[in-house]
């Protein structure tokens, strides 16, 4: 079977040319901040948390760092409820802590992008506050407010993303509120100029603090269809998919309105933007391809990049891999910029998803396509979803809709430093429990084993800052057949060729000719054109 895909990027010049914003070149690492290193003691990560473990994340290798949301909250979704959009949360630290966090990393070349939630916020914000007051507040129509059907029920047939009606309702004014998440998170009305601009104001308020970029939360969900219209039904629907897919989310989520926002936002990013200090917007959208597509905006209006989420949930072979990333490429907008992913903070563990072998050669697919990759905090470790026992269950998700597989608590675990207590996370019980096997899947255990799932990481990102075609260059697949997925990286005279066995038997691959030098392999096995099981290797022709 032969795939090709475009030439995508022709006259790519050996080195990553001034103009080259960095985020192109970088990794970025997303922390989940309460479970990656506690400071304090009260079994919570914390910013000063964070800050004493740069020197981990400089010597890791990575280029950026995401943070998941840090604002004041009252926590009913962990943060993704927000109480104050230029605050901090006390469990998290302060302002000030913030500020000495963002000095300390720029110190060390390191970048820090913020989760902005700008769909909903917290039921506690006063802006909801003064909304749900009564019908005449000015802030009444800051938020989604609807009478009741004829029948006396709810507006539409709309479902939250965590079971049930997405509308709640208010007693005291006689009207339902929209929540596509908890009824706890109402939806701001972006429809709305004064939210607009009161919520473009958060991005200055952060940008003129320093911070490097934001990750905008569910952004496809911005806008609501006007006039509120049923969802169609799913066809397709059944129960192990839980509530929220039970009707088309085709009027409450990607609506045309949200490329004209998502336009705003890229003007203030790009207003703070000097050469090398490019500010970065990375939009979440899981969204059909084509439609994803559409995030770029025209003429590059929209964020910079539309979160690829593909790479979680393809079937894990060689030819519908190969597949999906000529696809992806071939569907790029011009100026548009590739990006991968393996996993987060909502989907399982890429060990726990592909098994220990195969999250060893995911890694190394992810490190060495085109674009800018982003790692989970603790998949360099090989980290798999944690083990919750019902009594320590946390996640609304997961309470609301038990028993489906679909909780977040278990890829949520508690970072391991070492075998001490608690992991090193904490002086104290962490808020979720540890992973089974953190006494020997931890840094302190990994560091110095050069047969280590963190000694791979740190590999493959030492080659990708040596060489210009891993960060920037050219992808072109190579033919292969069966197990194995091969392509190379060409900048300028720096060329990589990869080459990964999907599958648990040994199997040829024909390369280009020439000779080679082995520069990292995922298994100790030797490579004379013929991958081991569960091998991945990077290449160098010789010239």
């Amino acid at each position: 079977m032969s795939i090709s895909v475009p030439d995508v990027t022709p006259d790519a010049p050996p080195e990553t040319p001034p103009e080259t914003p960095w985020w192109r070149s970088a990794v970025l690492y997303q922390i989940y901040p309460r479970s990656f290193q506690d400071s304090d003691g009260d079994g919570i990560g914390d910013l000063n948390g964070i800050a004493a473990r740069l020197d981990y994340l400089v010597d890791l290798g990575v280029d950026a760092i995401w943070i998941s949301p840090i604002f004041p909250s009252p926590m009913a979704d962990f943060g993704y409820d927000v109480a104050d959009y230029c605050g901090i949360d006390p469990r998290f630290g302060t302002l000030a802590d913030f500020d000495a966090l963002l000095a300390a990393a720029h110190a060390r070349g390191l970048k820090i992008l913020l989760d902005f939630v700008p769909n909903h916020s917290s039921d506690q914000h006063p802006w909801f506050r003064e909304s749900r007051a009564s019908r005449d507040n000015p802030k009444r129509d800051w938020y989604l407010w609807r009478d009741a059907a004829p029948d006396g029920g709810v507006p539409n047939n709309w479902i939250s993303d965590f079971g049930g009606p997405a509308w709640e309702w208010d007693e005291a004014t006689g009207q339902y509120y929209y929540h596509a998440f908890l009824k706890e998170q109402p939806d701001l009305n972006w429809r709305n100029p004064d939210v607009r601009a009161a919520m473009l104001d958060v991005l200055r308020f952060w940008f003129a603090r320093g911070v490097d970029g934001f990750r905008i939360d569910v952004l496809w969900h911005m806008v609501k269809h006007a006039d509120f219209p049923d969802n169609p039904l799913n066809p397709a629907w059944h129960v192990s998919m839980g509530e929220m897919h039970r009707v088309l989310q085709l009027h409450s989520t990607d609506q045309p309105e949200v490329h004209a926002i998502a336009g705003d936002m890229r003007r203030i990013a790009d207003d703070y933007s000097t050469p090398g200090e490019e500010r970065v917007l990375i939009g979440e959208i899981y969204l059909p391809l084509e439609r994803l597509m559409h995030y770029y905006g025209q003429d590059e209006s929209g964020v910079h990049l539309p979160f690829n989420f593909q790479l979680i949930d393809a079937r894990w072979d060689a030819r519908t891999l190969a597949q999906m990333i000529a696809d992806y490429e071939a569907a790029l907008p011009p100026g548009g910029w590739p990006n991968w992913v393996l996993g987060n903070h909502d989907r399982p563990r890429s060990a726990t998803k592909r098994g220990a072998e195969q999250a060893r050669v995911a890694a190394m697919l992810l490190l060495t396509l085109r674009g800018t990759p982003t790692l989970y905090y603790g998949d360099e470790l090989g980290m798999e979803d944690a083990v919750i026992p019902p009594d320590r269950v946390q996640d609304p998700r997961e309470l609301r809709e038990p028993g489906l597989g679909l909780g977040r608590d278990p890829v949520r675990a508690p970072m391991p430093w070492d075998a001490g207590a608690h992991a090193g996370f904490s002086t104290a019980e962490p808020w979720l429990p540890l992973g089974a096997d953190w006494r020997t899947r931890n840094v302190a255990a990994e560091r110095d084993d050069p047969a280590s799932m963190l000694s791979l990481h740190r590999a493959l990102l030492a080659l990708r800052r040596r060489h210009p075609a891993l960060g920037v260059g050219q992808f072109r697949l190579i033919e292969a057949q069966g197990d194995v997925l091969a392509y190379e990286r060409v900048c300028g005279d720096d060329r990589i060729v990869v080459a990964l066995n999907l599958g648990t038997t040994p199997h040829p691959v024909i390369l280009p000719p020439g000779a080679r030098r082995l520069l990292l392999s995922t298994t100790p096995d030797p490579f004379t054109d013929t991958l081991a099981p569960n091998q991945g290797v990077i290449l160098q022709p010789e010239r």
